[in-house]
């Protein structure tokens, strides 16, 4: 992705953060993922958490990378906060901090997933406001494709992370940079302990929620907005959708370790 189209998706990006905390009046979007299902697999799930199912299971799939039970751990781009919820209510971690750029997200994250061992904080993925080696998991999904250098938030995940701690990275990547991808892992500290392509589970689960996801959007978001939120939920048909199906974007899964 160019640095022109970061740019501007990023912008867009921060549109539609402003714009759910203004229509979002019941928390019904808590997740910003395009999830995960492989042969249609369900995890248990509490009744409150079912509508969320296959966002919730590409945070349960990636979290269980590493042991996170009892580790103090941190997510980078923790969005509106229900994967870093998921992931402490059901994984149990010692304690758990979500890391994103928007405060906007940040304070509707405070106070909606309010958790003894559960915080919030407002800062930059390639800046972050931790000392070094203050977590044992750092877990980042889908965000990174929107930072503007790469290599700023690798070495900041190194720096924060405790020696022989893990990192477990997932995202998508048009094709040609899958290559980028990898070599930018490749050039870190980190060992790589893991790596695969989870792109067709990630089109199971868009394929499976892609009706709820725009009956929410029709019930949300005024007509004029349809196709451009329709493509950012990846809806079946939307150019997002169309571009995983053909494999010109790829959705990978890092295991690493520092």
């Amino acid at each position: 992705m160019s640095v022109v189209t970061n740019f501007l998706w990023d912008k867009t990006f921060r549109f539609l953060y402003w714009y759910i905390s203004k229509i979002d009046k019941k928390a019904e979007v808590i997740f910003m993922n395009y999830g995960f299902s492989r042969n249609n697999h369900q995890i248990n799930l509490e009744a409150k958490d079912v509508k969320d199912r296959y966002s919730a299971q590409l945070y349960d799939y990636i979290a269980r990378g590493a042991d996170v039970k009892g580790k103090d751990i941190l997510e980078v781009g923790s969005g509106r906060g229900g994967g870093l919820s998921y992931v402490t209510r059901y994984l149990l971690p010692k304690s758990a901090t979500g890391l994103d750029l928007c405060e906007i997200a940040v304070a509707f994250c405070n106070k909606y997933h309010a958790l003894n061992n559960l915080k919030f904080v407002q800062g930059n993925a390639q800046e972050m406001p931790f000392p070094d080696g203050s977590f044992e998991v750092v877990l980042n999904l889908e965000s990174s494709h929107r930072y503007l250098d790469m290599m700023a938030f690798l070495n900041e995940t190194y720096r924060v992370l405790k020696p022989d701690g893990y990192f477990l990275f997932t995202d998508f990547r048009h094709t040609p940079d899958l290559q980028t991808l990898a070599q930018q892992l490749a050039s870190t500290q980190f060992r790589i302990i893991k790596h695969e392509f989870i792109t067709d589970d990630v089109l199971e689960a868009l394929d499976l929620s892609s009706a709820e996801r725009e009956a929410m959007i029709f019930r949300l978001v005024p007509k004029f907005l349809h196709a451009l939120i329709k493509d950012f939920a990846a809806t079946k048909g939307s150019p997002t959708y169309n571009n995983f199906e053909s494999k010109e974007m790829e959705y990978v899964y890092y295991v690493l370790q520092k």
